[in-house]
């Protein structure tokens, strides 16, 4: 596999990376990985003037972090504080570099950004709102509650139920713009969906409780 030696450093990392998971380190640390690179390649991550005897933390650590880095170009995804697994993505190009086969380079440094099914549903329901539409054209004044109750889906809903799902939409809307901040998506229906839109859905949240919390309290207290 003299091939290998010609890899790219962020390809070196991914089968270092592949390297762990194969030893049953899945998730692996961040130091795990570093080591991990440092021994397959010591020449590539070894501390300058010291490369057999010590890695250099910096120059793996440069790879897998910030928009440029394994996790946001697709490769690698970060579960927790300094743990990281591959993507399946990231294990169709460790196969491909074992294989020998050509690996298209990284691109850009846009991350790429996946929604559930259900936060894609969520995302067309919410943005084809009545609700919505006027709050992008500046009509907000013109908003009624039959409106509201659309956006929100709470149409027969009443008593705890009605906090209940105010509450998980916020925390659905939170999540949604969230795994936007590492770049856009489309949704199933073709619509690009951005952070800057997702936003704007919680912005419209808070205006609709606010604007009809009387309303609300209506439907909260009957049971």
């Amino acid at each position: 596999m003299n091939h290998l030696s010609d890899c790219t450093l962020p390809e070196k990392i991914l089968l270092a990376a592949s390297a762990l998971e194969e030893q049953g380190q899945s998730p692996f640390s961040a130091e795990s990985l570093i080591v991990s690179a440092w021994q397959k390649y010591p020449h590539t991550f070894g501390l300058k003037g010291f490369e057999e005897q010590y890695p250099d933390s910096n120059k793996v650590l440069a790879m897998i972090m910030g928009e440029k880095g394994l996790p946001g170009r697709g490769w690698m995804v970060k579960v927790s504080q300094k743990q990281y697994a591959l993507t399946r993505d990231g294990k169709q190009v460790v196969r491909k570099l074992m294989a020998g086969e050509e690996v298209p380079p990284l691109r850009g440094g846009r991350a790429v950004t996946k929604l559930t099914r259900e936060q894609d549903l969520l995302l067309q329901h919410l943005l084809a709102a009545v609700a919505f539409e006027k709050f992008v054209q500046g009509r907000s004044a013109e908003w009624t509650f039959s409106e509201a109750c659309r956006f929100w889906t709470i149409a027969e809903r009443t008593g705890a139920a009605i906090d209940e799902r105010l509450d998980e939409l916020q925390a659905q809307l939170a999540d949604v713009e969230k795994a936007l901040k590492t770049g856009g998506v489309t949704l199933g229906n073709g619509k690009e969906m951005t952070a800057t839109e997702a936003g704007q859905l919680c912005d419209v949240h808070a205006q609709l409780e606010q604007r009809f919390a009387r309303h609300l309290n209506l439907l909260r207290s009957r049971e």
